[in-house]
Parts: structure tokens; C-alpha cells; sequence
């Protein structure tokens, strides 16, 4: 079956970094655009960054550009979020997506905390 399992997030202190990934099954994952989602409480999911199937496409929200960088390894059906100088307005359960048309997966999610 479909399954896309993040993992990477935890507890940041402001300005530090960390690196979530998405591990991608039952699916072929070079066929599809990956994403990554947040949700805050209380706000709605916002997308936070896309990569084209080819990796050669990335695109990332004005709110993390230049501090949020997006990855795939299709070898190994993976996506990354790189994430620095982590603020604490970036707190949020963060999502992976897979798209491909009409076709969307997601993930459960995995908290990312930034606190001092």
C-alpha cells in the first residue's frame, strides 16, 4: 500500500536547523511531485515548498525562502525539508504530499517544535 512516513522533526532551539524527510512506498515515487506542508495550531495547512518529479523544479513560500531548501533522492524514493535558522513562527506539524494529477498521498505528519 501507499505509504510516505516522515520523519526529522523534534524540539529546535530559535536560529538552529534540522532536516525532515519523507520516505516514499508502494508508489512510483519518480513520477511524482512532492511537497511539504505545515499546519500550526489553529491556522490552515499552508504548502511550504514543491519539487517537480525530476528534481529540476523546486519552488518554497516567501515565508521560508532562503532558509527552507527542498530535495529528492529518487533512488531512493525520498524528499527532504532542509530547514535553517528556524524561527518560532515555524512551529507546526509538518506534512509530506505526493501529487501526480488527480493522485495525492499523504503523509501523517511530524512535529516540528522551535522554542528556547
Amino acid at each position: 500500500q501507499v505509504q510516505l512516513v516522515e520523519s526529522g522533526g523534534g524540539l529546535v532551539q530559535p536560529g538552529g536547523s534540522l532536516r525532515l524527510s519523507c520516505a516514499a512506498s508502494g508508489f512510483t515515487f519518480s513520477m511524482y511531485a512532492m511537497n511539504w506542508y505545515r499546519q500550526a495550531p489553529g491556522k490552515e495547512r499552508e504548502l511550504v515548498a514543491g519539487i517537480s518529479s525530476t528534481g529540476v523544479i523546486t519552488n518554497t513560500a516567501d515565508s521560508v525562502k532562503g532558509r527552507f531548501i527542498i530535495s529528492r533522492d529518487n533512488a531512493k524514493d525520498t524528499v527532504y525539508l532542509q530547514m535553517h535558522s528556524l524561527k518560532p513562527e515555524d512551529t507546526a506539524v509538518y506534512y509530506c504530499n505526493a501529487r501526480l494529477v488527480r493522485l495525492v498521498y499523504w503523509g501523517q505528519g511530524t512535529q516540528v517544535t522551535v522554542s528556547s
